[in-house]
């Protein structure tokens, strides 16, 4: 009697540990069906490669994130854990499905939209989403968690302003590592340093320099204007007055819009076979405008918007508004990925002798090499640059 109950013991634990077995297979060959989360490093390093993507195929793609909005632990795991399948079987083969914060927010990454309007696409990817969830979580846990949606690229205006970019997008530009931390406080030091040093040496020019645009003109010593810094932020940018006050700026303007995209042919240069994309004998521009221009002296002032921390000494230059109506998308990266500056690797090679496109790459390449050196490297070659007048007007 007591082998039969231990036959059938051991027949039981068998079949539950066969069961068991099963089950997880079972589990294993669901979650293949599935996609699985990239880890937060894999998926910022995809939505910057989307973002590239999108500007050079001029598509625009979604972002979608997922946040529980009080965040709980349930049997020892994340809240988002629990919505992980749900999401995972409805993402494409062309879509990318990760954490954009570990444990914390998910994101989905929609391309390969077709002809379809964004706002369309956002209604029928959320609709698909909550029914998702809806499937699996009771009512009032749907409810707790929050979905949000961002499109690439976004509108360089926002309503009658400027869009300041969301930092949701662009992870790679403001989660920043140590090195990356200690090499922007450095350089911000040898901005209030340099800019100090300047405003206080160059005093003297500054004021015969103030006291020649008041006897030759009539109006204020310094032109204000409403330039946009880092990623879009506007200020007011300051020189040296060297045009008369009464002045149609729509001639500058149609000339950096053509030239921005690529229609402007360069102006001869003095003394040289080289032309130069600028606007030459600008019948705007003084005498000592003209001067000033030639020598650079008239950007002098710009050394206060560093000292405030608009700007920088070296970096690239910052644009009015009417100039990024004409950016392609990918132009827009160099208000993005450095702060910018007095001159720049665009200012020490070439000048106004490179085209727009020129100028951007050139712009684009020193936010890639960034760094306390390469800015003294370039601080170094500016003298050379103003004094031998190449490229200026």
């Amino acid at each position: 009697m007591m082998s039969l109950l231990l036959r059938v013991l051991d027949a039981t634990i068998n079949l539950e540990s066969k069961k068991a077995k099963t089950e997880e297979k079972l589990d294993t060959l669901t979650d293949e069906l599935f996609a699985k989360p990239l880890p937060e490093d894999e998926f910022r390093r995809a939505l910057c490669h989307e973002r590239r993507r999108s500007e050079r195929s001029r598509k625009s793609f979604l972002l979608m994130l997922v946040r529980h909005k009080s965040p709980k632990v349930y049997d020892g795991k994340p809240a988002l854990s629990r919505i992980v399948r749900p999401l995972g079987g409805l993402i494409r083969e062309t879509d990318t499905f990760g954490w954009l914060e570990s444990n914390t927010v998910l994101g989905v990454i929609f391309s390969e939209l077709g002809n379809a309007e964004l706002g369309a696409a956002v209604e029928r990817i959320e609709f698909k989403i909550i029914s998702a969830l809806q499937r699996t979580l009771q009512a009032n846990q749907v409810e707790a968690f929050e979905i949000s949606f961002y499109s690439y690229p976004q509108s360089w205006k926002d309503g009658g302003g400027y869009a300041l970019l969301d930092p949701v997008l662009y992870p790679d530009l403001f989660d920043l590592d140590d090195s990356k931390r200690a090499s922007l406080l450095l350089k911000r030091l040898i901005d209030i340093v340099g800019s100090s040093l300047a405003l206080l040496l160059l005093s003297p020019v500054f004021a015969v320099l103030a006291v020649l645009i008041k006897l030759t003109s009539k109006g204020p010593v310094f032109f204000r204007q409403q330039r946009l810094g880092q990623f879009q932020v506007p200020f007011e940018f300051l020189k040296f007055r060297s045009m008369y006050v009464t002045t149609n700026p729509e001639i500058h303007k149609e000339y950096v819009q053509r030239f921005i995209a690529g229609y402007a042919e360069p102006n001869a240069s003095r003394g040289t076979r080289k032309g130069v994309y600028k606007l030459t004998n600008d019948p705007r521009v003084t005498w000592i405008g003209k001067f000033m221009r030639r020598t650079s002296l008239d950007e002098i002032p710009q050394f206060w918007n560093v000292l405030l921390g608009q700007m920088s000494l070296v970096g690239p230059r910052p644009p009015i508004g009417y100039e990024i109506e004409a950016y392609d998308v990918w132009h827009r990266r160099r208000l993005l990925e450095a702060k910018p500056g007095i001159t720049g690797l665009w200012q020490v090679h070439g000048r106004s002798r490179t085209t727009f496109d020129d100028m951007v790459r050139l712009d684009l390449r020193y936010s890639h090499l960034e760094s306390p050196i390469s800015d003294l490297k370039i601080l170094l070659q500016t003298p050379r640059a103003v004094f031998s007048g190449d490229g200026a007007y």
